[in-house]
C-alpha cells in the first residue's frame, strides 16, 4: 500500500481532531493529525524546509487550541511577531473546523538557519500572542508570552501556565518526506474543578493525578503522532489503556478556510476615505487585494 493510500484512508486519522477526557484524573485533551489540509495550507507559498516546519507546528498548535472552543462562530488566532530573526510574522486562525496561516520569512537569513534550531534563531526577539474570539458573547480574550523556549509548543505551554493556569502538556511533530509534509500534536490538561471551573494551579491536592497522567501522555513518540498507519484512537489507547475509562469524540473534520472573497474586502475598502480607495485604483478601476493566506489576487470594485 502507498503513502497515497493511507491519505485516502478514512480511519488514519489525517486531518481530524479527537477531543478525550480521562475523568479520574480531571483530565481533558486533544489529539490531530494533518495531511492533505496542510500540504494545502503550505503549497500557497514556496517556504523553505525550514521555516515550512514552523508554520506546520504552528497549525497543529492552532488546531488544537482552537478545537477547545465551543461556541459557534467562535475563533482562535495564533500570531508570534519578531525581529532580528529568519521570521518576523506568524499567523494562523481556527474557526468551526477552519484552519489557516501564513508566514513572513527573510531568504537570507532562512538559508543560514540549521536544523531543529531554536525559536530564537528562527524569529529572534519576539512575542506570541493567543487570542480568542468568541462570537456569541461578544467577549475577546488575548495572552502573550515571549517566544521563548525550545519550541512553538513550549511557548504555548507557558502561555497556558501563566495566562490560563492551567497545568499543560503539548507535543507537536513534523515530517517532510519530499515534497508532502504531515504533521500532529496532542494536547493534554488538567482541569480539578471540571472544564468550567475556575480552580487552577493552586489544586495541589490534585497534582498527584496530573503527574500521573503527564508521564502517560508525555512518553508519545514523534513517530507516532504522524504515523498514518496508527490512527488517533489506537494512540489514545496505547498512552492511557490502563486507565478505567477514557471517554472520546471525533470532532469536525478539519478543513483549509481562507476567508477571502471579493465582498468580504470590498466591506473592508468601503471603511476607507473615496480619496484613499482612488489612489489604490488601477487603471481599469478595480483595486487589487492580496489575500496572504492564499496568494489569490482578487481584485475588488470600490
Amino acid at each position: 500500500m502507498t503513502e497515497d493510500d493511507l491519505l485516502r484512508r478514512d480511519d488514519t486519522g489525517f486531518d481530524r481532531v479527537l477531543a478525550f477526557t480521562v475523568p479520574a484524573r480531571h483530565v481533558r485533551g486533544r489529539v490531530v493529525r494533518l495531511g492533505p489540509v496542510l500540504e494545502t495550507v503550505l503549497s500557497a507559498h514556496d517556504y523553505p524546509k525550514a521555516v515550512k516546519h514552523v508554520l506546520a507546528e504552528a497549525l497543529v498548535l492552532t488546531a488544537l487550541m482552537g478545537s477547545l472552543l465551543k461556541e459557534d462562530g467562535a475563533q482562535l488566532t495564533f500570531q508570534a511577531q519578531a525581529e532580528g530573526g529568519a521570521v518576523d510574522l506568524l499567523v494562523c486562525d481556527y474557526r468551526g473546523g477552519e484552519i489557516r496561516g501564513y508566514l513572513r520569512h527573510d531568504p537570507d537569513k532562512v538559508g543560514a538557519l540549521e536544523e531543529d534550531c531554536s525559536l530564537e534563531a528562527i524569529f529572534g526577539t519576539g512575542y506570541l500572542a493567543i487570542t480568542f474570539d468568541l462570537a456569541v458573547s461578544n467577549e475577546r480574550y488575548q495572552g502573550v508570552v515571549p517566544l521563548e523556549g525550545t519550541s512553538l509548543a513550549h511557548a504555548c505551554e507557558n502561555y497556558f501556565a501563566q495566562s490560563e493556569q492551567v497545568p499543560t502538556l503539548l507535543r507537536v511533530a513534523v515530517r517532510s518526506n519530499g515534497l508532502r509534509c504531515t504533521a500532529g500534536g496532542l494536547l493534554v490538561q488538567h482541569l480539578p474543578e471540571g472544564e468550567e471551573g475556575r480552580e487552577r494551579l493552586h489544586a495541589k491536592e490534585d497534582y498527584r493525578d496530573w503527574e500521573h497522567v503527564s508521564v502517560m501522555a508525555g512518553s508519545v513518540q514523534e513517530a507516532e503522532l504522524v504515523d498514518p498507519v496508527l490512527n488517533l484512537e489506537q494512540l489514545l489507547w496505547r498512552l492511557f489503556h490502563e486507565e478505567e475509562e477514557v471517554r472520546v469524540d471525533p470532532l469536525e473534520p478539519l478543513e483549509r478556510g481562507c476567508r477571502c472573497s471579493v465582498e468580504h474586502y470590498r466591506s473592508i475598502l468601503s471603511s476607507f476615505p473615496e480619496d484613499q480607495r482612488a489612489e489604490m485604483r488601477d487603471e481599469d478601476g478595480t483595486i487589487p487585494v492580496d489575500c496572504a493566506f492564499c496568494s489569490k489576487i482578487l481584485r475588488v470594485s470600490a
